[in-house]
C-alpha cells in the first residue's frame, strides 16, 4: 500500500522515467560477482512496476540497457542477455495477469532471435492491458532514437523537405508515441546525468538523483522521490505554474 499522503497523491506523475543504476556497485560492496548484482536490480523491478501500479501511476519507463552498454566486457553483456530473457520468461504470465502492458523501445535487432521472439511475443499478450504501461528501453539511445524518428518521417513523407516537418509531426514517429512525455526521472547510483536518455522526451521533466542503489531502492524511497515531485513547481518555459495559472 502507498504511504503517501493525500496531499501528495493529489499531484502523481503520469509517467515515471528510472535510469536504473548502481547494480555492479551493489555486487563490488558485497563482495558478489556482477551478474549477481544485475540479478538482484531485476528482482527490484516488480516491486517497482506494482508499487508505480498501486499509487496510480499509468506508465514506467525503465531504462535497461543503453546503445553503450555493448562497449562493457563480453561476459556482462552475455549475462544481461541471459537475464532480460529470464526476466521476460518468468514475468509475462504474472505481468499479463496483474494488468501491465509490456512495451520494448530501442533496436533490438542488435539481440538474439529468441530474445527478440520472446520480446515480440510478451508485448502482444500484453497488448490489451490497461492498469499500467511498463516500458523496458533496450539497445536504446536518445539520440538514435531521435535518428530514427527524422528517417521515419521521410520515409512517410517522400519529396517533401524537411523543413515541413514538426515538433509533433516527428513526436508521433519517436519510439514512446504511444505515452506522455515523463514527468519525473529518477536516477538511481548517486550519479547526477541522464545518459542519453528520452533527450527529446525530457525536455521538461523533473530530474530526482538519488544515492541509493538501484538494488536498494524501495517503494519508500520511490514514495520519496513522489513526494518531492508533488512539491515542484512546473512551469514547461512559462513565468508561472500552468496549474496555478489555470
Amino acid at each position: 500500500m502507498s504511504t503517501l499522503q493525500p496531499s501528495a497523491t493529489a499531484d502523481l506523475p503520469q509517467h515515471v522515467a528510472i535510469i536504473m543504476d548502481g547494480n555492479r556497485r551493489w555486487a563490488r560492496q558485497r563482495g558478489l560477482p556482477k551478474a549477481i548484482g544485475h540479478a538482484s536490480g531485476a528482482k527490484r523491478v516488480r516491486s517497482l512496476v506494482e508499487a508505480c501500479s498501486d499509487r496510480g501511476i499509468r506508465f514506467i519507463t525503465l531504462f535497461a540497457f543503453s546503445t553503450e552498454n555493448w562497449k562493457r566486457p563480453a561476459d556482462e553483456v552475455s549475462s544481461l542477455m541471459g537475464l532480460f530473457l529470464l526476466y521476460l520468461q518468468k514475468e509475462a504470465s504474472d505481468m499479463h495477469a496483474k494488468g501491465v502492458r509490456l512495451k520494448v523501445i530501442g533496436d533490438i535487432s542488435g539481440f538474439d532471435a529468441r530474445l527478440q521472439k520472446l520480446m515480440t511475443n510478451v508485448q502482444a499478450m500484453t497488448a490489451g492491458n490497461q492498469k499500467i504501461t511498463l516500458t523496458i528501453a533496450a539497445n536504446y539511445g536518445g539520440r538514435w532514437d531521435m535518428l530514427q524518428a527524422v528517417k521515419a518521417w521521410l520515409a512517410a513523407h517522400p519529396g517533401e523537405p524537411v523543413d515541413a516537418a514538426s515538433d509533433e509531426s516527428l513526436r508521433s514517429h519517436l519510439s514512446t508515441a504511444y505515452a506522455p512525455d515523463p514527468d519525473l526521472l529518477i536516477r538511481t547510483g548517486g550519479e547526477s546525468r541522464i545518459s542519453n536518455f528520452m533527450l527529446w522526451q525530457m525536455a521538461y521533466t523533473e530530474l530526482y538523483f538519488s544515492d541509493a542503489l538501484w538494488p536498494d531502492f524501495t517503494p519508500e524511497a520511490l514514495d520519496q522521490a513522489l513526494e518531492w515531485y508533488a512539491g515542484r513547481d512546473r512551469r514547461f518555459g512559462a513565468s508561472s505554474s500552468l496549474v496555478a495559472a489555470g
